[in-house]
């Protein structure tokens, strides 16, 4: 069976995959949801010199340390730069990239460049008293959801494992210059419902650098989907294990 090493997104922590751990499990795979330094109970860690580097450290240490191999390497949201510079790394443990709702970077782009809306978080990170925290979005349409989550009782939870950001994960390029890491088959999942205005995704291009044709899903829910939709996430992340 797939080992499925779960990376979740900017502000959250390995918390947000709670309802889907035992499923994957009780599928008979091996399931690890890392919380990255300086989020959840690792937020006392966050400091001006914790990055996207930290954080590729910290999913690399995780696969090395635990002797983890045929990976199903999924990265939600932020996670889709941790996962791809962590490939680079070690593509040889990587069977499968999962890009989930996430940002899909080429070598040497920061999250800036691949989602150009985080330049004004940075810009105002880089103004404020600190000089290099970045909250959680927050004072959008609440109709929107908290990350595309409604329910008052899920958004309670939500919050209650959010923390800030440093901006340097904002900043730091990802590194995907090992040609290895090309023959790794990726699968991207979009999710397609309570989507704010201003937050565009690039395109897809139609073949994957592996050569085989790009596999996208939809999901019919907002970005936290592992929140909203764990059973049919699951469903999906079945199909590549």
């Amino acid at each position: 069976m797939s080992t499925y090493v779960l990376v979740h997104g900017a502000w959250h922590s390995g918390e947000c995959w709670e309802r889907v751990v035992p499923l994957l499990t009780a599928a008979g795979h091996r399931v690890v949801a890392p919380t990255l330094t300086g989020y959840g109970d690792t937020a006392h860690l966050l400091g001006p010199e914790v990055g996207l580097d930290t954080h590729v450290d910290d999913i690399v240490g995780l696969i090395t340390e635990e002797d983890l191999t045929d990976v199903v390497l999924v990265g939600h949201s932020y996670a889709g730069l941790v996962i791809s510079s962590t490939a680079n790394q070690v593509p040889d443990r990587i069977s499968h990239l999962v890009y989930l709702d996430a940002m899909v970077p080429v070598h040497g782009e920061t999250a800036a460049d691949v989602m150009p809306f985080t330049q004004a978080m940075i810009d105002q990170a880089v103004a404020s008293e600190s000089g290099w925290r970045v909250p959680p979005l927050g004072g959008m349409d609440p109709s929107w959801g908290l990350f595309g989550v409604t329910d008052p009782a899920d958004v309670a939870w939500l919050r209650s494992m959010m923390s800030d950001q440093s901006v340097r994960c904002l900043q730091q390029p990802v590194r995907l210059d090992n040609p290895a890491v090309n023959a790794i088959p990726r699968t991207h999942i979009h999710c397609v419902a309570n989507v704010p205005p201003g937050m565009t995704r690039r395109p897809v291009p139609a073949i994957q650098p592996n050569g085989s044709p790009a596999q996208v899903w939809e999901l019919e829910t907002g970005h936290d989907c592992m929140i909203t939709m764990p059973a049919e996430l699951t469903e999906l992340l079945l199909k590549l294990g």
